[in-house]
């Protein structure tokens, strides 16, 4: 039988301690070369991050703020670059060490390597502690200091209710075109949007622009100059006008304008207000668009009654006589003054578009043309007998049945800053008015309801505990008020 000799490894002293290792080119063991060398050396172990408490960004050096989760790869990616000696080293692994949130401290342990010797590679982990420091940022900077926005937006309308501002302020937060605004300042007749560029209240503009009818015009003011490199610094101010015609409000116009407008009546109501205004001849269904450019240019068109000049009228026979266009249905209307019934036989019979929408026993609102009191040169050109008695606008809804059932739904606004001085006290209940008026708008009006993004009202919510009977009663008021 052969005899084999089991291979043993060769094992030779340490030339610090003397304990019994692998050969290897530095004749050291691990423990006196970490004890020699420090592959660490040049790396900080403390060092410090910018975050800003407003906008929650942490500072990139030079000039970058970017927003990073906790324990993300991209704040582990901004706390590696504060590390300089990180490039004489390879870098094996980097993590986090779970810190209390509050504590502001965020903990890195870091694996490297490096060639300490010839043919030698020594590995080695630590740990750098980042302190969390509370620095401003240069947009927040600006939002807190006073006139230090670099552009400026003024939107106004000339009309006497704020409705108009309403269905823009749920606009422009359903496509969030206030993300760059550093603030919104409530005036008297409209609106003020700051921006801290000039390209995002160019941005601004354009957007209200393919929302509503709208003209602009742009000034700018010099702050400041430096003649030594030709530069110089401005405050832009962009003032943006919105078309005075809202929904409901009965508009005359040149009879030169109608016939550009299709041969459509010159006295027509404007049932919806988007890019265009829309109008209709209540008389033939006859509808027409407005755009702004043809309005600015003459601005011959006028609204010559709003929703404020509307009166209740008794609806008491539907008779449809004509075409059909959807719900819309031309047909003659017997009518009598809310004020009237009950009282005398005063009836009224107008052709209307509502022929689809009323019946008997129903309330009405409409323009009362024989007693209203209109001072426009357009109204008093047309042709008497071309002057309906009444035109109806729209069904109204018992006001008994609304107070009854809350709205189940809400609405957000934008934050806005009142201004130098708080609205009085007479203006704060028109307020309160013209926002109940926008929200009855909403809940008659589904196409205009589709434009906004509505919410759930936790507080108003049905119960679920409520019983069949319950439902029951809530259906039958949905037949009657929309919601």
């Amino acid at each position: 039988m052969e005899y084999t000799p089991e291979a043993r490894e060769q094992l030779i002293l340490c030339c610090e301690c003397g304990t019994a290792i692998p050969p290897n080119p530095a004749n050291m063991c691990v423990n006196c070369v970490r004890s020699i060398v420090d592959i660490t050396e040049g790396i900080p172990k403390h060092a410090t991050v910018h975050w800003c408490k407003n906008c929650e960004r942490y500072l990139q050096p030079p000039a970058t703020w970017m927003t990073c989760d906790l324990e993300s790869r991209e704040l582990l990616a901004l706390c590696l670059k504060k590390l300089k000696g990180l490039t004489k080293v390879r870098l094996i692994d980097a993590g986090f060490i779970w810190t209390e949130p509050h504590s502001r401290r965020i903990k890195v342990k870091l694996t490297i390597q490096k060639e300490v010797f010839a043919a030698t590679i020594l590995q080695q982990a630590f740990e750098v502690e980042y302190v969390v420091a509370s620095m401003m940022c240069p947009d927040c900077t600006r939002v807190m200091a006073q006139n230090m926005w670099k552009a400026m937006v003024q939107v106004r309308q000339k009309v006497d209710h704020q409705r108009t501002f309403f269905y823009l302020e749920q606009l422009i937060l359903k496509h969030s075109a206030h993300a760059d605004t550093i603030n919104i300042k409530e005036v008297k007749g409209g609106l003020d949007f700051h921006f801290a560029q000039r390209a995002h209240a160019i941005k601004m503009v354009e957007f209200l622009g393919s929302m509503v009818p709208t003209r602009s015009k742009t000034s700018e003011q010099l702050i400041s100059s430096d003649i030594h490199n030709g530069t110089s610094n401005y405050k832009f101010t962009y003032s943006v006008e919105i078309i005075p015609i809202c929904k409901d409000d009965l508009v005359a116009m040149p009879k030169k304008m109608a016939n550009a407008l299709g041969q459509i009546a010159p006295l027509v109501l404007c049932t919806r207000v988007g890019s265009s205004v829309h109008l209709i001849d209540t008389k033939t269904l006859q509808k027409a668009e407005l755009s702004g450019m043809s309005y600015w240019r003459q601005e011959s068109v006028k609204s010559v009654s709003g929703r404020r000049d509307l009166k209740q009228f008794y609806v008491m026979d539907v008779d449809p006589v004509g075409p059909r266009s959807g719900r819309l249905v031309l047909a003659d209307i017997t009518i009598q003054r809310m004020a009237d019934v009950g009282r005398n036989d005063d009836v009224i019979i107008v052709r209307s578009h509502l022929g689809g929408i009323l019946k008997v026993g129903d309330s009405v609102l409409g323009y009362d043309l024989l007693t209203a009191n209109i001072n426009d040169n357009n109204f008093d050109r047309l042709n008497p007998d071309d002057i309906p008695s009444v035109i109806l606008v729209k069904k109204t809804y018992p006001e008994g049945r609304r107070k009854r059932k809350p709205r189940n739904w809400r609405l957000k606004s934008l934050s806005k800053d009142d201004g130098e001085l708080a609205p009085k006290k007479q203006d704060q209940e028109k307020q309160e008015v013209d926002f109940e008026a926008f929200l009855r708008d909403l809940e008659e009006d589904p196409e205009l309801r589709s434009g906004v993004n509505l919410y759930k009202d936790a507080v108003h919510a049905k119960p679920t505990g409520a019983t069949e009977s319950d439902m029951d009663e809530d259906d039958d008021d949905e037949n009657e008020l929309p919601e």
